[in-house]
């Protein structure tokens, strides 16, 4: 149940940032969905690995370069999803600070 709340902020999370920030479209609730599926995944298995080979860079500025990670993960997640479109790097940088955003204030509340 825990899991499904938290998938469900995910989902609001993209559709705010999607309203939110210009250049970060979504078409439908489905593709918002999907685009959660694919950040999940991608957050599991890729960012990891990113993550340990920018480490002297995270390290340098004191953790501010995973959120640079973070819109790099977005945009690559846009390639994936039809549906979901980033319109370049500052747009995706945003649109990972707004879900970050949201993500959080709702865990908190939730």
């Amino acid at each position: 149940m825990k899991l499904l709340v938290r998938f469900l902020g995910s989902v609001l999370a993209i559709l705010a940032a999607a309203y939110f920030v210009p250049g970060v479209t979504v078409s439908n609730f489905f593709a918002a969905l999907l685009i959660a599926i694919v950040l999940g995944v991608l957050n599991v298995t890729v960012k990891p690995l990113i993550t340990l080979l920018t480490l002297p860079f995270t390290l340098l500025t004191l953790g501010l370069f995973t959120f640079v990670i973070n819109g790099l993960i977005l945009w690559l997640a846009a390639a994936f999803v039809p549906g979901f479109s980033v319109a370049g790097f500052i747009p995706a940088f945003l649109g990972a600070l707004v879900i970050a955003v949201v993500n959080w204030i709702l865990h908190k509340f939730i």
